[in-house]
C-alpha cells in the first residue's frame, strides 16, 4: 500500500457516484495511504498540510471506470478482413485458426495493449476471460499468469477469469478442438490459479474468477464443478449467456428450456455470478436473475458489431439487477474505451426504448458503481471515505468540448470519448497528462506489432 497523502483540490466537478447522486463543484479528494481520506467541496483546511497538492481546476473527477467483460488476447486479430462483416458463429470460425497460435508472449503483449487502452480511457479495474490455451503452451496457469504480470506492469487492477470449453473433449472433429479441455484438468488448473494469484482481501489488485464459456459448450459436470469450487474458495463466477438467438434454440433442443433456466438448474443464477451479454432475455429471465442476485456485463459495441441485438438493460435496472459495462473482445469491438462503451450503451438503449430514454448519468453509473457491483467489489466503483483511491480525471478541452460548459459531465458521454488526463489506482498515478507513467505506450504497441506479424501475417 502507498504511504502518502495527495490532495486534489478545486475540481470543476466531483462525481462520487454515491447513492445520493451528488455532484460537487469546487470539489476536493484527499487520498491517504491508497484510500479516500476525505471528500467534499471548498477548502479542506489544515488537513492539506503535508499533502502533495494537485490542481484540479478544469478537471472532472469520477471513480475509476470498471470493465466487466473482455478477452485481451483478441487484440491480435483486430479488424481481420474476413471477420469484419459476419455474425458471431462465423466470426469465431474465422478467428480460431489464428488464436491457436497464441502463447504466453502473445498473451502478455495483447494484455498490455488491451489494459493500456483501458487505462487511458479512465478504467482502473478490468475483468478478463481467457479461454484459449493451445496445446503447445504451458496451459492455463502460465497463460493467465502472463496477463496478471501485464496488469502489474501497468498498475491496473485485474479480475482474471479462467475461461473453459469441455464439450467434445478428445474429439478432433469438434469445432475449435484445440481449445477443448478435459473437465478434471480444467477444475485442477482453476484451483491452482486461485492458490497462486487470488487475493481475497479488501483493495486486492489481483483476483481470480471461474469462467466456463457457456451452457452450449460446457458440460454439466464443469458448470456444477465451478459452482462447488467457487463456493469453497470464495471466488466469483462468470459466463456468456443469451448472446444470440441460436443459443436459445440449442437449449430448447438439448435441455427443453431457455438458457437462463438451464443456468438456474446448474446453480448459476446466484449472487457470485455475473453474465456477459444477456441480449435475448424475457421478463421471466430478468425476474429469475434479479431474485437470484446474478449481475450482467452489458457489451453494447460488440453486440452491435456482430449484429447480436440490443439487450433489455433498462428492464434489468428497473428489476433491481446490477449491470456493468464491458468492451468485450478486442476483435469483436476493436476498441477498448469505457467512455465510448457508456456512450454506446446510452444510444443503443434509446433505440430499443424510445419511450424511456437512458440518461448520460445512468450510463456513467453502469461504467463505475454498476461495474463494481457486478464484479462483487464493494471497495471500488465510488468515491467515499475508506474506499480505494481509484480516480479518473478528465479535462474537457478544445473544439470537441466546446459547448459542454452547459453540462460537463453529460458531455463526457454525449461528446467524443476523451482520453483521461490523469488516472490514479490505489493512490498511485498510473496516467499523468494523458500518458502512461510506468510503460512507454510506443513500446507496448511495437511489441504487439511483432506478435501480430508472427501470428497473423
Amino acid at each position: 500500500m502507498v504511504e502518502s497523502t495527495t490532495l486534489i483540490e478545486h475540481l470543476e466537478r466531483l462525481v462520487p457516484m454515491g447513492p445520493d447522486d451528488a455532484e460537487l463543484s469546487d470539489g476536493y479528494v484527499l487520498v491517504q495511504d491508497g484510500r479516500i481520506g476525505a471528500i467534499g467541496s471548498g477548502e479542506i483546511g489544515s488537513r492539506r498540510e503535508g499533502a502533495t497538492v494537485v490542481d484540479g481546476r478544469g478537471l472532472i473527477a469520477l471513480p475509476g471506470l470498471v470493465n466487466t467483460h473482455h478477452h485481451f488476447f483478441q487484440t491480435v486479430t483486430r479488424a481481420l478482413p474476413a471477420a469484419q462483416n459476419v455474425r458471431l458463429l462465423e466470426w469465431e470460425a474465422t478467428n480460431y485458426p489464428y488464436w491457436t497460435r497464441i502463447d504466453e508472449e502473445a498473451v502478455y503483449a495483447t494484455a498490455q495493449v488491451a489494459l493500456a487502452e483501458l487505462l487511458l480511457s479512465g478504467c482502473t479495474t478490468s475483468s478478463d476471460q481467457l479461454y484459449a490455451f493451445p496445446k503447445h503452451t504451458g496451459g492455463a496457469v502460465p497463460m493467465v499468469g502472463a496477463e496478471v504480470e501485464a496488469a502489474k506492469s501497468l498498475g491496473i487492477r485485474i479480475q482474471a477469469t479462467r475461461g473453459a470449453v469441455d464439450v467434445g473433449a478428445g474429439d478432433p472433429t469438434v469445432r475449435a478442438a484445440e481449445f477443448i479441455e478435459h473437465t478434471d484438468a480444467i477444475l485442477d488448473s482453476m484451483q491452482s490459479l486461485i492458490a497462486q494469484f487470488h487475493d481475497p482481501s479488501e483493495g486486492a489488485m489481483v483476483r481470480i474468477g471461474l469462467g466456463p464459456n457457456g451452457v452450449t459448450v460446457c458440460t454439466e459436470a464443469l458448470m456444477r464443478g465451478c459452482v462447488e469450487l467457487a463456493r469453497s474458495s470464495g471466488v466469483t463466477l462468470h459466463t456468456h449467456v443469451a448472446e444470440i438467438p441460436e443459443e436459445a434454440e440449442y437449449c430448447a433442443a438439448h435441455f427443453g428450456m431457455r438458457p437462463i433456466e438451464r443456468l438456474a438448474e446448474l446453480g448459476w443464477v446466484s449472487e457470485p455470478v455475473w453474465m456477459a451479454h444477456a441480449v435475448h432475455l424475457n421478463d421471466a429471465d430478468i425476474a429469475m436473475m434479479a431474485a437470484g442476485g446474478a449481475a450482467v456485463a452489458h457489451c453494447p459495441s460488440s453486440n452491435m458489431r456482430l449484429g447480436s441485438g440490443a439487450p433489455p438493460v433498462l428492464e434489468m435496472l428497473d428489476g433491481g439487477m446490477d449491470v456493468g459495462l464491458g468492451v468485450d473482445g478486442s476483435a469483436s469491438n476493436d476498441a477498448g474505451n469505457l467512455l465510448a462503451e457508456a456512450r454506446a450503451a446510452l444510444l443503443m438503449s434509446r433505440l430499443r426504448r424510445p419511450d424511456k430514454l437512458m440518461t448520460a448519468r445512468q450510463a456513467l453509473r453502469m461504467a463505475t458503481a454498476g461495474g463494481a457491483a457486478a464484479l462483487k467489489r464493494g471497495d471500488i466503483g465510488s468515491l467515499a471515505i475508506g474506499k480505494q483511491a481509484d480516480i479518473a480525471l478528465f479535462r474537457p478541452s478544445g473544439v470537441a468540448a466546446a459547448g459542454f460548459e452547459n453540462d460537463p459531465l453529460a458531455g463526457l458521454i454525449l461528446g467524443s470519448p476523451a482520453r483521461a488526463a490523469h488516472v490514479m489506482v490505489q493512490g498511485r498515478f498510473v496516467v499523468r497528462d494523458g500518458r502512461l507513467t510506468r510503460v512507454e505506450e510506443d513500446a507496448i504497441a511495437e511489441r504487439h506489432q511483432a506478435v501480430v506479424a508472427r501470428i497473423v501475417h
